[in-house]
């Protein structure tokens, strides 16, 4: 084995190489986050336990230059759970706008309602009960606890995982689910003092965002290039090719196109328009009074797209089903 490779990795070692380099490379890491972290406002100390949670939701699946804009109009008009809770969903999810996955708006709603009514209006410090908010799963509520309260948990999420895979497995891309071994390596990297490891949990994920991307990882600028078993073992290739999630041509391409003509509609919208095509739309158009040059434009991309009639259906019945919708004599709307 190459000498710069960590000792016992991926194994039942209780650590993945000795204390003394595991140490060492939980000082470089971090000491490269306060000079290269981003500088953004949940990350600021004066950031609200609320404003923290509302991040993780809505950087799930989103970038961070998306997020920005959405979470400081949030922020400014939602400033505590109650604030959200007090608001109807249809304002809630049209706030969301193009974040995409618009079902976290509603969960978000969810849990702020139960923050508001059950622990007076403060985000709870206790993991298990951040655990049990709706719509919070289990690497919300540990982010949450280590980043909003400063507390030791585990977070494990795609970033990390990445980081952790090369730097301690010497493979290329992680599992592609998170795996029990992935899971216990993350909680023997864990540095035993509370400080040290809120800080390691948010370098490592930096360090995955910014350096060991997934597809073109800048290892030059790598803090630990040095110790890394991927880089010691030649850069292996990944065992599988990762894919991104498909958009044209399927049931979300045309969920978010009715969304959009939803959200930018002070009225509710003739069924007739939403499951029309090209075809037929110049007939239908004229239903709408004074649709507005937005709304005229969000209609004709969904009226383009190539989705059958069954297809079209199938997605505004799912909206509905998902409460992101509602459907009443021969109309939609967002939900009430």
């Amino acid at each position: 084995m190459n000498s710069r490779l960590p000792w016992g990795l991926m194994n039942s070692s209780p650590a993945p190489c000795p204390p003394d380099q595991l140490h060492g490379i939980h000082q470089v890491v971090v000491e490269w986050f306060s000079e290269a972290g981003r500088d953004l406002p949940w990350r600021h100390p004066e950031c609200s336990a609320w404003g923290v949670l509302v991040s993780e939701i809505m950087l799930q699946q989103t970038p961070v230059v998306r997020v920005l804009p959405v979470w400081r109009a949030w922020l400014d008009r939602w400033p505590t759970p109650a604030a959200l809770a007090a608001a109807g969903p249809a304002d809630v999810v049209r706030a969301w706008g193009r974040l995409g996955y618009p079902r976290r708006a509603l969960r978000l709603h969810a849990a702020a309602t139960r923050i508001a009514h059950q622990h007076r209006n403060e985000v709870p410090n206790n993991h298990a009960q951040l655990l049990d908010l709706p719509g919070i799963g289990s690497y919300t509520a540990a982010a949450v606890a280590v980043f909003a309260f400063g507390q030791r948990h585990t977070v494990v999420d795609t970033n990390i995982r990445r980081v952790h895979a090369r730097l301690f497995g010497a493979k290329a891309l992680p599992a592609k689910s998170l795996t029990a071994a992935e899971t216990r390596l993350a909680d023997r990297l864990m540095p035993k003092d509370t400080e040290l490891s809120v800080k390691w949990n948010q370098s490592v994920m930096e360090l995955g965002a910014l350096v060991c991307t997934a597809r073109s990882p800048t290892c030059h600028e790598c803090p630990v290039f040095e110790q890394c078993a991927w880089i010691a073992a030649g850069r292996p290739e990944p065992d599988y090719v990762p894919k991104g999630q498909s958009w044209h041509g399927t049931d979300r391409q045309v969920r978010g196109a009715m969304m959009a003509v939803l959200r930018h509609s002070s009225d509710p919208v003739p069924v007739s328009l939403l499951l029309t095509d090209r075809s037929g739309a110049e007939q239908l158009a004229t239903r709408i009074e004074n649709p507005g040059r937005d709304s005229a434009e969000l209609l004709a991309r969904l009226w383009s797209l190539p989705a059958p009639p069954e297809q079209r259906e199938r997605a505004l019945d799912g909206l509905v089903k998902d409460g992101l919708a509602s459907r009443r004599d021969n109309t939609a709307s967002l939900p009430d």
